[in-house]
């Protein structure tokens, strides 16, 4: 059978559908770029924000509107949408060949084999959590020099604006051994950049007593042959301990990028959200990573219009972005999610507020980014060649300050051929607010 798999939302979401389409490859089908030549579809969702859970919802309609073309085509829903809202997407859905829940992923082969059964009608599966794979071998949907490291599933934190608790469940940190060997596994396939992730990869192993785990599986990751940069997704700033930073500093591998989901400075604020630590704790946490880790890029993420929020509140959150001066910054509008704390919460501000504010503060760091990037002209940077541009004809290349999918690139001429999944160093001509310009010294000798 010809299988299309949509996947949305992410990069721990795409380790999800990498595991699931190496189990139905084994099981016999094959994969297809084009849902039009499919026999089935699977829509992987994300169903995080109101923003997510519209994309989801359009790429299913997508998906069932082939079935004009090909009525026997079977259309199946899985990821955090179908874990979310369950019968609700079968009921409203009727198109809908079957809906699987997380917990249900390991079984997709079987729930493909029903639904293809005459009569079978509409299938719905729910699993427990638990029961999703937490990683091993997969399909590796990324280009082949990096990848995701999915650690941990799950989330302790209780964020008051946060559903992923709700929809993923606690946390649940993978084995030690067994992220080891996924890692070698990946390093054997040719990966050079591996990118660690998780809701709090900093929380790893805290489930099981062992707080501070993380820095352990670094030391071990960065002795694995072949892997060259590994780059650590979120670091909550409560838990960046000296040991943490520690470890960074000591595994020469481990790139100097981290990304801080912050959400808001100010101290009220940060306690309505149920956030641990307050503004203090949170510069403590810059300053210290700033002062032992040179070149350090620094991205965070905020929400902007939080229940309450005043424009004082707001004020002193522009002054705090202009101030620390991150690298990179995204700002969103808050997002009242159903059943959670924040979504009951009396002083919801109106979505204009909302938006305007985070729009502002996206034009603040801009100005801020602009110059950052602008700082970086005349370095030379060691980078790593993700391919070339086809509609531009120039390559594109990533720093250790880039990660994929989320920063920008590193531009250089197609003139001289380059080999993707190399390493170069690049001396940096030219930049705007997100890209760097530059040309190719030489090839890095491993």
């Amino acid at each position: 059978m010809k299988i299309a798999i949509v996947s949305l939302g992410c990069p721990k979401n795409q380790v999800d559908a990498d595991v699931f389409c190496r189990a139905l490859l084994a099981d016999g089908h094959e994969t297809v770029a084009d849902p039009a030549q499919a026999d089935a579809i699977i829509v992987n969702t994300c169903g995080f924000i109101q923003s997510a859970k519209e994309e989801a919802i359009e790429n299913i309609l997508l998906a069932c509107g082939y079935k004009q073309q090909n009525p026997g085509l079977k259309v199946i829903v899985t990821g955090c949408l179908a874990e979310r809202y369950k019968g609700e997407i079968a009921r409203e859905m009727p198109e809908v060949d079957a809906v699987v829940g997380i917990g249900s992923n390991k079984a997709l082969p079987e729930i493909l084999r029903r639904v293809c059964s005459e009569g079978t009608g509409q299938v719905e599966s729910y699993g427990p959590k638990t029961d999703m794979p937490l990683g091993g071998r997969r399909v590796i949907s990324t280009p082949r020099h990096y990848a995701y490291l999915k650690i941990a599933e799950g989330c302790n934190n209780r964020c008051h604006y946060c559903a992923i608790p709700l929809i993923r469940g606690p946390l649940r940190s993978r084995p030690l051994e067994d992220c080891v060997a996924e890692a070698k596994w990946l390093a054997e396939e040719g990966v050079r950049e591996l990118i660690v992730v998780a809701q709090d990869p900093t929380a790893y192993g805290e489930d099981w007593g062992k707080p501070g785990a993380v820095c352990e599986l670094l030391d071990q990751l960065n002795a694995i042959e072949g892997l060259r940069w590994i780059r650590v997704l979120y670091a909550y700033p409560e838990r960046i301990t000296d040991a943490f930073i520690a470890a960074m500093q000591r595994n020469e591998k481990v790139v100097p990028y981290l990304d801080l989901p912050i959400q808001h400075c100010n101290d009220e604020i940060l306690r309505n959200m149920n956030r641990r630590g307050g503004r203090k704790e949170i510069e403590d946490a810059i300053a210290r990573l700033r002062a032992a880790i040179p070149d350090l890029t620094l991205r965070t993420t905020l929400i902007a219009g939080f229940p309450g929020e005043t424009e004082e509140q707001y004020a002193e959150l522009c002054d705090f972005v202009r101030t620390v001066e991150f690298d990179r910054l995204g700002c969103f509008a808050y997002s009242p999610e159903e059943n959670t704390v924040a979504a009951r919460m009396e002083n919801q501000l109106d979505d204009e507020t909302k938006q305007r504010r985070a729009d502002h503060i996206m034009e603040i760091q801009a100005e801020i980014s602009a110059r950052k990037q602008a700082e970086r002209v005349g370095r030379t940077l060691e980078c790593i060649c993700d391919g070339i541009d086809e509609e531009s004809g120039m390559y594109l290349l990533r720093s250790k300050g880039d990660c994929p999918e989320i920063d920008g690139c590193v531009l250089t001429p197609g003139d001289v051929p380059l080999e993707t999944g190399a390493f170069y160093n690049v001396t940096v001509t030219d930049s705007d607010t997100y890209d760097l310009y530059g040309y190719v010294e030489n090839k890095v000798e491993e």
